[in-house]
């Protein structure tokens, strides 16, 4: 008697599993991505994308006035000591100007793979209570930082109508209207490299003191304090292999007709960058399963 009680209760049990609208079950396989289950948790996104955006100068005096103080007074110091002192030259174009498209570009992508580059660490007392795509943390991260962007992309656009007004020759090309895929192209490769070094830290910390300096050594191997025009040609193949080059020569063009648009360039920076992700996601996937272990 006491069986078939136990028996019906299964029953009821398994006819009520059938009705649940989620399962959450182990993952597997390398390649864990569903744009179609980050997209049901765009709401938590979304809040990810509030919480980053008001706390970080929540507290501060000058508040969303640090958006635009950082990039200016990075473009004065670089006017001073690389055109100024060093005289390094700019291709004929006003050094803020020029330093000020290469500084504005590259904060985007430098701030998404530092924020990114500490998902494990820093999200994980969320991680180990509540289960959600983990992907969601370094996506609303680029979206922040996106929204940064924004902001300092209207300090540029302020200083380039101002020297376009005291009759400075600034040349705007048609590549202004594919600012947006390069823009996304830069959000992408931050991401797929703060998500590999993020899943690497989770073992290796000594990488968490890396990234500081790696990126800065990364800038300067980037033409934004120099243009392009002033690496050797027979050396300009090996600046191709550094995905950002070519996004930073091909945006200061758009905006200010200063540089050279090579498209298979822009080619080998398009496929790094969608190997680069591709590796972060697999990478990601993987120890996501058992960080928890390692933190």
């Amino acid at each position: 008697m006491v069986l078939g009680i136990e028996e019906s209760s299964h029953m009821e049990i398994r006819e009520e599993n059938e009705g649940w609208t989620t399962v959450i079950s182990p993952i597997s396989g390398w390649f864990n991505f569903s744009l179609k289950e980050l997209w049901r948790y765009r709401d938590l996104i979304a809040l990810f994308v509030r919480r980053d955006f008001v706390a970080v100068y929540k507290q501060t005096i000058l508040g969303p006035l640090w958006f635009l103080i950082q990039p200016l007074f990075s473009t004065i110091v670089f006017t001073v000591i690389f055109g100024r002192i060093a005289n390094i030259p700019t291709d004929g174009i006003p050094p803020m100007l020029f330093y000020m498209a290469g500084i504005v570009s590259w904060n985007y992508f430098s701030s998404c793979l530092t924020t990114t580059s500490n998902t494990f660490i820093a999200n994980a007392n969320i991680f180990g209570k509540v289960y959600f795509p983990r992907l969601a943390v370094p996506i609303s991260v680029v979206i922040v930082n996106l929204m940064t962007f924004a902001i300092q992309f209207l300090l540029f656009l302020g200083f380039l109508f101002y020297f376009y007004w005291r009759g400075v020759p600034v040349n705007l090309s048609g590549w202004i209207l594919l600012t947006p895929l390069l823009l996304g192209q830069m959000g992408i490769l931050g991401l797929g490299v703060g998500i590999l070094v993020s899943s690497l830290t989770t073992k290796y910390r000594d990488l968490t003191f890396v990234v500081g300096f790696g990126t800065q050594l990364w800038m300067y191997a980037t033409p934004i304090v120099y243009p392009m025009s002033q690496i050797p040609e027979r050396w300009q193949w090996l600046y191709a292999l550094n995905p950002m080059a070519s996004l930073i020569e091909t945006f200061r063009y758009a905006f200010l007709g200063s540089g050279s648009v090579n498209l298979a360039h822009l080619a080998v920076s398009a496929g790094m960058t969608i190997f680069i992700l591709c590796a972060g996601i697999v990478l990601f996937s993987r120890i996501e399963k058992t960080f928890m272990d390692t933190v």
